[in-house]
């Protein structure tokens, strides 16, 4: 078998010399008719001009076609994104939120974009349980309108684009428009994911009727056109983003979350989502996170996101193993590589369920601190023996001896429907992006008319406290943003980047990003091989492994080192760039999760 890099040269090779399909239209051909077809997927490719990876070749060509015609990488990152909302709707779209973490070269500064939904103002810490204080049921939440947090993708898009991009609006919504019209080539993961949502989809009739035609998925290689969604991007560049948040397309959005229509007459929890609620709705800017590691910047996203602070907190503990045991993980098996990996990701977690969420006084600069890992290594961390699950959270309060907390929690549920793209562009200008609309498929609900799906992004709140007589920083209240795991990360040296990546997965994402990161950085693995390598995700609970860990000599070992473990079939998807210092990239993505990811250069080379 050809190795990734092979493949990423001969396509790369290819496509400068013509041999794939030329760039259509917005997207990928000279023609205005047809489903748009681009290049082929290849999991990595160097070169110059800029650079974007996603999950979806049409999206990243979409980006690849932005940065080709001399936008940014704030306009490519966009109008990538507004694609993969037709390409990856499941995952993706107008009618979810997410995070946006930016490089600006003319500044040397990195800035975070919050773009999170938020609960309707209605909402209280109670709304998720039933008159006995228990907890609804979480299925039956999910597919209904409470789920529905007001949407954050559009302010995102238009704030990005307007602070960063030199591009319009309504330019950058162009290609995703003409995708939707014009149609794309279904692929397996498409095509299963409409398979595992099928009895979900049923359910509302608009859905049914976009993604279940005659009663059956879309065929794998079949072409699929979605003309309400192409009409919703119409309506964006025609009205920009008010017309979500004051005008027809949030009335119809509003229209579906409260009064949701079923196919066989059944009734739903109705939304609480107002028009109030949507003209209240601003995309925010908060201060990125930074942890120091290796003499590196790890700059990623704060609260309400749980990624940046928990990524960094891993990444502490692990270079408090290195002095605990005056042994470094580059240094290691990969058995205590994956050991050290695992304890430290459980601690983080741990902290991250007690002290993260979008409330007032969350201790990030101490749970970020080295002071506060050294505290957690001191008392939890043996190199022969893993600490007992659920760790227990401990006291981030600035004075640290080697004490360990009393008090154990259970995991929160993980959301899975999430999305990331990275890029990239020949000024210097990076982008880390991650979006979602939560769990694959979201509520279930399409707008009837715009074609596309609402989040469930609410269920991403707990719905009652996770440990009685301990404070829970999340749950519901009016206008709060739910935690999320959604990590984008930029990495810089002296004010410079040299690393972006992200990954989708719900809580998986911080596991995922934080072992590509130390694979990378610690392992001495290149990012396509960091990104390929097999994958341990351990959340303060039972651990999950892919089978390549789970069955091999490292699960043995972990094993007998006292890990509990369960096996699953992948985690995560994750996708990056490498900013070389001549001023060229090596973009990656996955070649086998998900599908495989697509990386693109402007000029492949080098």
């Amino acid at each position: 078998m050809k190795s990734p890099v092979l493949i990423a040269f001969a396509a790369a090779l290819a496509v400068a010399g013509g041999l794939l399909a030329p760039p259509a239209g917005a997207a990928s051909s000279t023609s205005d008719s047809g489903p748009v077809i681009p290049p082929p997927k290849v999991p990595v490719m160097t070169g110059g001009g800029g650079a974007v990876s996603s999950v979806d070749e049409v999206a990243t060509q979409v980006g690849i076609d932005v940065l080709r015609r001399g936008g940014n990488a704030a306009d490519a990152a966009v109008a990538a994104a507004a694609a993969l909302g037709v390409t990856e709707p499941f995952s993706s779209g107008i009618g979810g939120g997410g995070f946006l973490v930016y490089y600006d070269a003319k500044h040397r500064s990195v800035h975070a974009v919050d773009g999170r939904e938020t609960a309707p103002r209605t909402f209280t810490s109670t709304t998720f349980t039933d008159g006995s204080g228990a907890a609804l049921d979480f299925n039956t939440v999910v597919n209904s309108g409470l789920s529905v947090g007001v949407p954050g993708t559009p302010a995102l898009w238009d704030t990005v684009a307007r602070r960063w991009g030199t591009e319009s609006f309504a330019d950058l919504m162009k290609p995703a428009q003409d995708v939707a019209r014009r149609g794309f080539v279904v692929d397996a993961t498409f095509h299963q994911q409409v398979v595992d949502n099928a009895t979900r989809f049923a359910r509302f009739p608009a859905t049914a009727a976009l993604y279940l035609k005659g009663g059956q998925p879309p065929a794998t290689g079949s072409v699929f056109t979605n003309p309400d969604m192409a009409k919703a991007y119409g309506e964006l560049r025609a009205h920009g983003v008010k017309s979500l948040y004051r005008g027809r397309l949030g009335a119809a959005l509003v229209a579906a979350a409260q009064h949701p229509v079923t196919s066989d007459g059944s009734t739903v929890y109705p939304g609480q989502i107002t028009t109030g609620d949507l003209k209240d709705y601003q995309a925010q800017q908060p201060t990125p996170t930074t942890t120091r590691y290796r003499g590196l910047d790890v700059r990623g996203m704060p609260v309400p996101s749980s990624g940046g602070i928990t990524v960094g907190e891993s990444l502490n503990l692990l270079e408090a193993y290195d002095r605990q045991t005056r042994q470094s993980i580059s240094d290691v098996d990969e058995a205590q590589y994956l050991h050290r990996f695992s304890e430290a990701t459980a601690t983080a977690f741990a902290d991250r369920n007690r002290w993260i969420g979008n409330v007032p006084g969350v201790p990030a600069k101490q749970l970020t601190s080295q002071g506060f890992a050294d505290e957690r290594a001191c008392a939890l961390f043996s190199p022969t023996a893993a600490a007992a699950r659920p760790v227990p959270f401990g006291s981030p309060d600035g004075s640290y001896s080697c004490s360990t907390g009393a008090t154990h929690q259970d995991a929160a549920r993980d959301d899975h429907g999430t999305t990331h793209l990275t890029v990239a562009d020949r000024w210097g200008n990076v982008a880390s992006y991650t979006l979602t609309i939560e769990q694959t498929g979201g509520s279930a609900i399409t707008v009837p008319g715009w074609g596309f799906l609402l989040n469930n992004e609410l269920t991403d709140f707990d719905f009652v406290p996770l440990t009685a007589g301990v404070p829970d920083p999340n749950l519901p209240a009016p206008g709060k943003r739910p935690r999320s795991s959604m990590s984008p990360t930029i990495v810089t040296v002296h004010g410079r980047p040299v690393l972006a990546l992200g990954s989708p997965g719900g809580a998986t994402i911080i596991t995922t990003v934080s072992q590509v990161l130390t694979e990378y950085l610690d392992r001495g693995l290149s990012l396509e091989n960091a990104i390929a390598a097999p994958r341990l995700s351990s959340r303060n609970g039972v651990e999950q492994a892919e089978p390549a860990i789970y069955s091999g000599p490292e699960g043995a070992a972990l094993s007998a080192l006292g890990h509990v473990m369960s096996s699953t079939p992948e985690i995560g998807a994750a996708t990056g760039i490498v900013i070389r210092a001549d001023g060229t990239f090596q973009a990656a993505a996955e070649p086998v999760r998900r599908g495989g990811g697509s990386a693109q250069v402007v000029r492949p080379g080098g």
